[in-house]
């Protein structure tokens, strides 16, 4: 049972650590929001993304592109749209009746992007071979939290680091436009790669 687990925590973990866009996305977003809601909505995204993968297996692989890659790149603009909209004046109390807004931004970026990803490829693929659904679920998300956890606690250390430095109004340039280029990024590599 924990061979399981811990094989799928392992596997997933170093198949997302290795160049995965998302994981600059959560520093980005990390960089602007506070890191709690953040780290809730990253949750329930991976839980979601990763329920699917284990439900579904490898037919998510089959996604037709041109459908993954407009998912994608509507999930970047979006998150990019809401970052761009963000007031630049920092007010600690509008950070704790908004949290719920950065959780909601948060989920989106990660939910509605990367479909068919080495991750979910990998939870498929291990929910195959060793019919515990649920084991390679908690496993895979797991190590989908690890992962973001990293993400968005250096994001929050870049964001207070920031704060103290630079004007809100150049970070806000700086996330939009990392974001575009990520969602840039993201569906070139979707549109490129073959499927096997």
């Amino acid at each position: 049972m924990f061979v399981i687990f811990f094989a799928t925590f392992g596997a997933v973990f170093l198949a997302e650590i290795v160049g995965d866009k998302l994981l600059y996305t959560t520093g980005v977003l990390a960089s602007r929001y506070r890191t709690a809601p953040i780290m809730f909505g990253m949750a329930a995204a991976f839980m979601a993304k990763m329920g699917v993968a284990v439900l579904v297996g490898e037919a998510i692989s089959k996604l037709p592109r041109l459908l993954v890659a407009g998912i994608t790149a509507a999930s970047f603009i979006g998150v990019a749209i809401t970052l761009w909209r963000k007031d630049d004046q920092y007010r600690q109390e509008r950070d704790k009746h908004k949290a719920h807004r950065a959780a909601m931004v948060s989920f989106a970026a990660i939910f509605f992007s990367e479909w068919g990803d080495v991750g979910q490829i990998t939870a498929a693929t291990l929910a195959a071979k060793y019919h515990a659904a649920l084991l390679v679920w908690f496993g895979a998300v797991a190590a989908m939290i690890t992962k973001g956890s990293l993400a968005a606690f250096l994001g929050a250390g870049i964001r207070r680091w920031i704060h103290d430095r630079v004007s809100p109004k150049i970070v806000r340039y700086v996330a939009v436009s990392l974001l575009l280029v990520l969602g840039v990024l993201s569906v070139i590599e979707i549109l490129l790669t073959e499927r096997g």
